[in-house]
């Protein structure tokens, strides 16, 4: 007996679900220039065999689509025990779906397995000129040889308008040293570099356009006293006379980037992670031959160190100047200092402040009173910690999450449900959030960065975080990066907020928050939001018909 149905991309299919448990998804709207997602779930079961076959699959439409299959990985830490609240799928290790893979057989064809529940992802992608608008039928058929295992369809309202640019600054920080690690390849070499801009589009393709850049290697998750793989953008040389500079690999590292549609610069931080207490690895040449000149052992705030930044940051600016891109560009001290560790940030912040005079400098932390005194300000909070400075009005505001991000508050890992991933849009409306941190596109390595890892078996970044905080990519063989269900759920997110805004251009902004919470008991808050997808897709359409009604009402 074969089951299928059209679903929304905000369920997950486990391998022992059943597709008739999964709200069915009949219709939905979109617009001229965006990229939407839908699934079909299906399952055979009372088969003789194990596996039964290949099935081939076909989708009709006057819409361009992609398929791919919702693939199943190990996952042994799908939480952290005492750190999390009852809004998970599950607590227990399993597979999980996330990986988005080609169909096999040249992309024709998706396994039937008895007794196994699997997802295919559809996705309709906009062509130069976007999408027609108006009312379209998506058919979808399932078929084994000669028989017709599955046909349905799905109505699709185009809306005749296009999103907006997104307004929101996004960055994942991007991890270079794990791509040379997992792909085994030399840093900067030519193979390295492909990789690094096959990567990059994956990112930008998915709404990031902004880039952890690493003009030092960055001083993040790296164990005391160790060393992560040099990545190191910039050329350094000791001479009688002070430092040189080489900013070749920066400028082609900038204009990558560039290429692939990343137009902001997140410059490495300057110093160590929680506190400031040192530099970061720098190498350099020193007569003849490269050592590490400055590290675990150099003081942040000692007169050598800040000697160098004195030498080093006018050159960046000037390059930076010269790509056009100095503008774009956002600086670190460093990550997540506590209020304990208050003085030596507020030391480490003051030798650079002059050298940065005009240029934000921003990083995430929790306590605001980094922002209150003054010591920082562009803070960026974690989403649990908000409020404080969503109350004090921070201007341009930011915020991120990570894995202590674990309860009551939006994330993204493997086990939770997809709509506590997507609910972030309509948060970020109601907040005016300018812009968002997360720590992990590609973090392929354990904590502490001792060891590189397999993502494929060790999805928590052995034992490290819950599964799926480091990244949100999986690393193809050929060098480019599949995309998970997390991050293009999370895409979905960020187009909402685009759809927002095109209806606050419309109707005004109160207008806009009433569609949000008109039908809620309580108003939308970063702790407090529908634990229902159905909620995220009425709202979305909403919206959607409203801005089809503004824009008839206009002609």
């Amino acid at each position: 007996m074969f089951n299928a149905r059209i679903i929304s991309s905000l369920e997950k299919c486990f391998i022992e679900d059943l597709p008739i448990d999964k709200p069915p998804l009949s219709h939905l709207t979109a617009y001229k220039n965006e990229k939407f997602s839908f699934q079909l779930v299906y399952r055979m079961d009372g088969t003789p065999s194990r596996f039964r076959g290949f099935a081939g699959i076909s989708v009709s439409s006057d819409l361009n689509f992609t398929v791919r299959t919702v693939e199943q990985v190990p996952v042994l830490m799908p939480v952290i025990p005492g750190a999390c609240d009852d809004d998970y799928i599950k607590k227990t290790p399993g597979l999980y779906p996330d990986p988005l893979l080609p169909l096999m057989h040249g992309g024709t064809a998706a396994p039937l397995c008895e007794e196994e529940t699997r997802a295919l992802w559809i996705e309709a992608v906009p062509g130069k000129d976007g999408f027609e608008p108006g009312d379209h039928t998506v058919n979808v058929t399932m078929t084994l040889g000669d028989e017709t295992l599955f046909s349905g369809s799905l109505q699709v309202k185009v809306i005749g308008a296009e999103l907006p640019p997104s307004d929101l600054l996004f960055t994942q920080w991007f991890h270079c040293d794990c791509l040379a690690s997992y792909y085994n390849v030399p840093v900067f070499s030519e193979k390295h570099w492909k990789i690094i801009e096959n990567y990059a589009r994956v990112a930008a393709d998915n709404g990031m356009n902004m880039i952890l850049t690493p003009v030092f290697t960055p001083p993040l998750d790296t164990h005391v006293g160790g060393e992560r793989l040099t990545v190191q953008l910039v050329d350094v040389e000791v001479t009688d006379h002070g430092y040189e500079f080489g900013f070749k690999r920066l400028k082609r590292f900038i204009r990558t980037c560039r290429r692939v549609g990343i137009t902001h610069f997140e410059i490495s931080h300057l110093f160590t992670q929680w506190g400031a207490a040192h530099a970061p690895k720098i190498v350099a040449k020193v007569n003849g031959e490269m050592k590490r000149i400055f590290g675990w052992e150099t003081d942040s705030t000692g007169d050598e160190y800040r000697g160098f930044l004195s030498a080093f940051i006018p050159k960046l600016l000037e390059v930076l100047r010269s790509e056009g891109v100095d503008k774009n560009c956002r600086f670190h001290v460093s990550d997540e200092p506590s209020a304990e560790q208050l003085p030596v940030y507020k030391e480490a912040k003051k030798g650079i402040a002059d050298l940065l005079r005009g240029y934000p400098i921003m990083d995430a932390l929790s306590s605001v009173e980094f922002y209150r005194e003054g010591i920082i300000e562009h803070p960026i909070p974690g989403c649990d910690h908000i409020e404080p400075f969503y109350e004090a009005k921070v201007p341009e505001l930011w915020t991120y999450y990570c894995c202590g991000q674990h309860t009551d508050v939006p994330n993204r890992f493997i086990s939770m449900p997809s709509y506590r991933n997507r609910i972030i849009g309509f948060l970020f409306y109601k907040y005016n959030v300018k812009g968002f941190l997360q720590w992990g596109y590609n973090f392929y390595n354990d904590q502490g960065s001792y060891d590189a890892i397999n993502p494929y078996i060790s999805a928590a970044c052995g034992y490290f975080t819950q599964a799926g905080d480091g990244f949100s990519v999986w690393p193809a063989q050929n060098g480019e990066a599949y995309e998970s269900v997390r991050i293009r759920v999370f895409a979905e997110a960020l187009d909402d907020l685009r759809a927002l805004r095109l209806c606050e251009s419309i109707y005004g902004r109160e207008f806009t928050l009433g569609l949000l919470e008109e039908e809620l008991d309580r108003p939308l808050k970063f702790s407090d939001w529908p634990k229902s997808a159905g909620y995220i897709l009425k709202t979305r359409e909403k919206i959607d018909l409203a801005v089809a009604r503004g824009l008839s009402d206009a002609e």
